[in-house]
């Protein structure tokens, strides 16, 4: 996504690099990306035992059996289970503390859980009840009845001076004599790390997803039913006795009022929606052992709701991004079930394939993700048939649109929508903008993969620009749709979880933005100010969310600055290798910054420490 001015809960990030004259060297694209995997210095691993309680106690110390739970009055962020420490409302501290391991021979080392705080307590000033986070005789951190939020929060430690060591993980909840404070955690992991190899894919679970969806439209297209389809393989090692649909547009609606209605489930058996009804739990009739396959299906219905938002319709015109249900991942940390928000991306996937089969009157447009034929219907309708291999997601658009179409010079066919008011000379600016920008990306990271491209323009989105696989929604603005095409390799090709790690998109994005448009970055890191300690490039959407008026200016902003920067220490050619050779290794992979910072570490002499301590680039 590209935050524009209109947006008054992040600031733009535009101005913040001075033009150059000189583009980095361009590399000619690939056909196909090489898959050699690249020399690992250690075997990643995850020591926490049973991080997500899912397994009954073992091997936790609990200061009592209550303390491990699925009782009522609470509720996990994965799975069932969870930690409850204190709720009393008394004088009373609880305990829970594992012994752990941690492998020497790797740099890496970073402890993460996720922790709900609730209160009774009033104050806004005094920490009554309290948790503190140890790892051996080392306090982690200490959190309160003054950090209440909505919903889990993940922390994240870095500790990796313990590596070689067994240790004990403790957690101590302690509270006074009146107020009940709740501490609830759940999803602990410690992952270790250190090489240039990333954890493999397969930890990735469902793996192989394969999404078969055929919708039928109302005359208007903002509404859409029928029926999806999801076959997926487990990869994990774990038998897979669940999976979680996430319904994202729910967040546009309420529970009352879903816009996104998912009935009559096949091949599991649907539990409750959680997670403010973005996520629902399907229990599978056997767990699914590593290797095995099966697939789930459902009736669907989208009613697409007023506005000229993402997924929204402004006036004729429906955007219907995010609308269809796709699996979530479960990795080392649980089941990542993270809130929707609105000020940037939470979406994480795996790449998968979708066929699509879109009924819709024959009066209107529906440019959609991959590569669309349309066939006659019934009466005045017409059928869109889309198919995409290896994409994230899949959107669409629905409306009287004027289109215009043209080829970019290596040969990627990219058609512009337009909505009213957008005039024929913007729209043609917009097509020769995209033609540029899709050819600069494919040079410098990989051929482009996805066939055809479709951008939807309409300067009434709020939001700036949007990227799906395929398909971006944008203003009429240069800057814009070239960063949201770049967003086709940094999300889309080279995955990321964007709620935890929304730098890995948006900073190198924007980043790869300023080379197609010649910026160098000329010294914007001196401009850099940070608010806090706290604040850091690498901060979850969890952070930014409390901090919106920061969120573009430091992940936008500083993120690309610190890629500028690094590619003065690397150098312009070993930079771009660096750049090409990443994107290649982690084709329609997902990265994460521990193995981006082990990479660029391993194509230069120069020891980066320093360099990731300066820019607050963690983890």
């Amino acid at each position: 996504m590209r935050p524009t001015p209109h947006k008054a809960l992040a600031a733009s990030a535009l101005g913040i690099a001075a033009l150059a004259a000189a583009l980095l060297p361009v590399t000619p694209a690939a056909a196909t990306p090489p898959t050699a995997p690249l020399a690992a210095d250690c075997t990643p691993a995850q020591v926490v035992t049973n991080g997500g309680f899912e397994s009954g106690t073992s091997p936790w110390t609990q200061s009592s059996s209550t303390v491990i739970t699925s009782r009522s009055g609470q509720s996990a962020h994965g799975g069932t289970s969870f930690a409850w420490l204190n709720g009393v409302g008394s004088t009373h501290t609880d305990t829970l503390s594992q012994s752990v391991t941690i492998p020497s021979g790797c740099s890496s080392a970073t402890l993460t859980f996720w922790l709900h705080i609730d209160t009774a307590e009033t104050t806004s000033s005094t920490a009554y009840d309290k948790l503190t986070a140890k790892i051996g005789s080392t306090t982690l951190a200490t959190y309160s009845n003054l950090n209440k939020a909505t919903g889990y929060v993940q922390k994240s430690f870095d500790v990796s001076a313990f590596a070689g060591q067994t240790v004990s993980l403790a957690f101590t909840g302690t509270e006074d004599s009146s107020l009940q404070t709740s501490f609830v955690l759940d999803d602990i992991a410690l992952d270790t790390s250190g090489g240039t190899t990333p954890p493999a894919d397969s930890t990735r679970t469902p793996a192989a997803p394969s999404y078969t969806v055929s919708l039928s439209s109302n005359t208007s297209g903002t509404v859409w039913t029928g029926h999806e389809s999801a076959t997926f393989t487990n990869a994990s090692s774990t038998a897979l006795s669940e999976v979680y649909l996430r319904l994202w547009d729910n967040y546009h609606g309420t529970c009352s009022a879903m816009p996104i209605a998912v009935s009559n489930v096949t091949g599991g058996t649907a539990g409750a929606l959680s997670v403010g009804c973005t996520a629902l739990r399907i229990a599978l009739p056997t767990p699914l052992a590593q290797g095995q396959s099966t697939t789930i299906g459902f009736d669907l219905g989208i009613t697409v709701p007023s506005g000229a938002d993402r997924f929204g319709y402004d006036g004729a015109f429906s955007m219907i991004g995010n609308a269809l249900p796709v699996l979530a991942i479960k990795d080392g940390s649980g089941w990542h079930l993270d809130p929707y928000t609105n000020n940037g991306e939470s979406f994480y996937s795996l790449a998968a394939d979708f066929k699509v089969t879109l009924d819709h009157p024959t009066t209107l447009l529906v440019p959609a993700t991959g590569t669309s034929v349309d066939t006659p219907g019934s009466s005045g309708r017409t059928v869109t048939t889309a198919t995409a291999s290896k994409v994230r997601d899949f959107a669409w658009a629905a409306g009287p649109f004027s289109k215009i179409s043209g080829t970019s010079a290596a040969g990627t066919p990219i058609n512009i929508y337009s909505v009213s008011g957008i005039s024929s000379s913007s729209a043609q600016s917009m097509l020769t903008t995209a033609k540029s920008a899709v050819d600069a990306h494919a040079g410098r990271f990989g051929a482009y993969p996805y066939g055809e491209l479709d951008a939807v323009i309409d300067n009434n989105f709020w939001f700036g620009g949007m990227e799906y696989p395929g398909f971006v929604l944008d203003l009429v603005s240069t800057t814009a749709l070239t960063h949201e095409i770049g967003h086709q390799w940094f999300y889309g090709i080279v995955g990321d979880d964007e709620y935890n790690s929304p730098w890995l998109d948006e900073a190198f994005t924007d980043y790869a933005t300023d080379l197609a448009l010649g910026s160098t970055g000329t010294n914007c890191w001196n401009s850099v100010s940070w608010a806090s300690t706290a604040e850091k490039i690498t901060n979850s959407m969890a952070y930014w969310d409390a901090h919106s008026s920061r969120y573009s200016t430091v992940v936008y902003g500083y993120g690309k600055c610190a890629l500028h920067d690094l590619r003065r220490v690397l150098g312009d050619t070993v930079m771009a290798k660096l750049l090409k050779d990443y994107a290649t290794s982690h084709w329609y992979g997902v990265s994460t910054t521990a193995e981006f910072k082990a990479a660029a570490q391993a194509a230069t002499t120069t020891d980066l420490t320093s360099f990731w301590t300066q820019h607050r680039i963690d983890g």
